[in-house]
C-alpha cells in the first residue's frame, strides 16, 4: 500500500556484480491481512532514479467479507503510484478524487504540499471471495514541486502505451522508453514498465536514462550469464548496454527507473522531503488532527478515521 507502517523502513541488500551496481532482496512485512514485500529504501539503495519506495502488495487471497482497508492517511513531497495485476483498490482523497482502480491501469496521486488518501476494498467486491496482487511506488519530487497543490490523475489500461515485439510486451506506465511517452503528467524525467516475456525473450534496458532498475515479478531472468528469481531488484551501471533474457518459464518485470534527484531526500514515515525541516512542519501538521482549518483535510466520503501519527 502507499501507506508506510513504519517511521524508519529498512530492506537487505547484497553485493555487487558485474553490470549490477546493487541487487536488493526485498524484506517481507506482514500488515495483517496479506503480505507486502519491500525493496526500496534499501540500506545501500535509496532511490532508483527518482523513485524512493517500492512495495510488492500480495498476492493475497481475501475471504467473502473481507478486504483491504488503508484508513486514510497523509504524504507530502512524493507522488504515488498504484498499479495492479488483479484485484481492485477503491482511492479517495483529500482533493475530491474517488476512483477505483482495476489491473493494467494507473492512478498517479501527487501529494506536493500535502494530501490525505485511503484504499479500501469495495463494498461489492467484498461480496465475493477475490484476490489482489500489484505494486505500489512513490516518486520524489524535484524540489520545485514539492511546495505545489496536489493533484490526482487515473489512466485507464487502454491508455497506456503497449510496446510488441519478439516474445516481449512492454504497457508504459510513466515517462518515455522505447521511443514512446505515456499519457501521465510527470514531474521529472523517468520511466516506468510492466514487461511480459516469453521464455527465453529478450527486452533491452532503455539507454537513454542515468538510472535503471528491474523487479522480477514472476519468473526468473538471466543478466551477463546470471540468473535471478521473482522478488529481486537488481539496479545496474549507468551507460552500460545489455538486455535482460526470461528463463525458462519466462517473466514478468516491473523496469523503472531516471535522472537522480539534484540533492537528497529524506523519507519518514509517509512524507518525503528535501529537508528535515518540512519533515518536522508536516510531522506537527498531522499529529494536531485540525483537518478543518489545518494543512491537511479527510477525504470527503471516508473521513469518520485516520492513521495517528506513529
Amino acid at each position: 500500500m502507499s501507506w508506510n507502517p513504519t517511521a524508519d523502513p529498512i530492506c537487505p541488500s547484497v553485493a555487487e556484480m558485474d553490470h549490477i551496481e546493487t541487487l536488493i532482496i526485498p524484506r517481507a512485512r506482514d500488515l495483517g491481512d496479506f503480505e507486502v514485500r519491500r525493496a526500496l529504501p534499501a540500506p545501500k539503495r535509496q532511490m532508483v532514479g527518482p523513485f524512493i519506495f517500492f512495495d510488492q502488495a500480495g498476492p493475497a487471497e481475501f475471504v467473502t467479507g473481507q478486504g483491504v482497508d488503508v484508513r486514510p492517511h497523509p504524504h507530502i513531497g512524493l507522488a504515488t503510484v498504484t498499479y495492479l495485476f488483479r484485484g481492485e483498490f477503491h482511492h479517495r482523497d483529500s482533493i475530491g478524487s474517488d476512483q477505483v482502480i482495476l489491473p493494467g491501469a494507473v492512478n498517479w496521486m501527487t501529494a506536493g504540499e500535502g494530501v490525505t488518501h485511503s484504499e479500501r476494498t469495495s463494498d461489492e467486491t467484498r461480496k465475493r471471495p477475490h484476490s489482489l496482487f500489484g505494486i505500489q511506488t512513490w516518486v520524489a519530487l524535484p524540489e520545485a514541486a514539492e511546495d505545489r497543490p496536489a493533484s490526482f490523475e487515473h489512466q485507464g489500461r487502454e491508455a497506456l502505451p503497449e510496446i510488441e515485439a519478439e516474445g516481449a510486451t512492454a504497457r508504459l506506465i510513466l515517462g518515455a522508453a522505447w521511443g514512446r511517452r505515456s499519457p501521465v503528467a510527470v514531474s521529472s524525467e523517468m520511466f516506468y514498465a510492466d514487461v511480459t516475456l516469453a521464455p527465453h525473450a529478450r527486452v533491452p534496458l532503455p539507454d537513454d536514462h542515468e538510472d535503471r532498475g528491474v523487479y522480477i515479478v514472476s519468473g526468473s531472468v538471466s543478466i551477463s550469464g546470471q540468473d535471478f528469481e521473482a522478488g529481486r531488484m537488481m539496479v545496474f551501471r549507468p551507460g552500460d548496454r545489455l538486455a535482460l533474457a526470461a528463463g525458462a518459464e519466462g517473466a514478468r518485470l516491473m523496469l523503472l527507473g531516471g535522472a537522480t534527484m539534484a540533492g537528497p531526500r529524506y523519507i519518514w514515515w509517509n512524507f518525503v522531503a528535501s529537508s528535515k525541516e518540512r519533515i518536522e512542519a508536516a510531522k506537527e501538521a498531522w499529529r494536531s488532527g485540525d483537518f478543518t482549518h489545518g494543512r491537511f483535510r479527510l477525504p470527503p466520503g471516508d473521513d469518520e478515521e485516520y492513521i495517528p501519527l506513529p
